[in-house]
């Protein structure tokens, strides 16, 4: 079986679900470009959790976990299966610290982003959930435990953003502020030069690391996507930008 990809989605706003953009085109075409998955393994910012989670019901609900946006939005649908083989072979491989909660299901960190990758919801997808209380080099070890699912027929897909600090967007601006792209770029070249010790310590940055991000949720799950590559994977940078000031799309394929 071929060894399927990894990748880190930036998926920004939830208005990306239903919108037609240059990030949402860029999720279309990944669906043409990369090796249709037999399942995913999504890691998402929005299940933020004391411990380690996953979910091995076959009927998964969608949660619409975003307030204050257009009646559109939560009525979008993509009625995907779970796949309990996937969360005990998951579950397997990361050892007894995971334990199953089925109540809460795919939230929109994987569904805006999976509706436009795979619009026929014909891929099974399980969730893992972030521990709050682990440490940056915990996130990068558990995509390391979980990077054999690759050569069992399952993608892992972690979505997120390198730089989320709501606190200082700027709905008017179209970029990213200095510091956003400073901190994006020294990411990005940490990864192209396979030198993951410094997405890990990404306090090495500097003084753009602070502002980056006031928590780190939404970061964290390109960890899981690092840990899980390998150093043979073709590296492909997607939706390089920022915008709104203090939000990166930016995006990475490992195949």
């Amino acid at each position: 079986m071929k060894k399927m990809p990894v990748l880190f989605v930036g998926h920004g706003s939830p208005m990306n679900a239903i919108e037609d953009n240059e990030y949402s085109k860029q999720w279309s075409e990944l669906g043409n470009q990369i090796t249709k998955p037999e399942a995913i393994l999504a890691v998402s910012a929005h299940w933020y959790t004391h411990g380690i989670f996953t979910s091995d019901v076959s009927d998964p609900k969608l949660v619409y976990d975003m307030y204050g946006f257009p009646e559109e939005l939560y009525q979008v649908k993509y009625d995907v299966k779970g796949s309990p083989e996937v969360a005990d072979l998951t579950k397997d491989l990361i050892g007894d610290s995971v334990k199953v909660d089925n109540s809460w299901g795919i939230d929109h960190g994987a569904w805006s982003v999976l509706k436009h990758i795979y619009p026929n919801a014909d891929i099974p997808v399980v969730q893992l959930s972030i521990d709050g209380n682990s440490s940056a080099a915990s996130h990068y070890r558990l995509g390391q435990k979980i990077a054999s699912l690759r050569e069992s027929g399952v993608m892992i897909l972690g979505s997120g953003n390198v730089v989320h600090n709501l606190g200082r967007v700027n709905w008017g601006m179209k970029g990213g502020y200095d510091w956003a792209m400073e901190f994006d770029n020294y990411i990005k070249s940490s990864i192209l030069a396979g030198n993951h010790e410094d997405v890990i310590h990404y306090e090495n940055a500097g003084a753009s690391a602070r502002p980056a991000f006031p928590t780190p949720e939404h970061f964290y799950p390109l960890l899981y996507v690092l840990g899980a590559s390998d150093p043979e994977d073709k590296i492909t940078v997607f939706n390089e930008s920022c915008t709104l000031g203090s939000m990166s799309m930016t995006g990475y394929l490992f195949e």
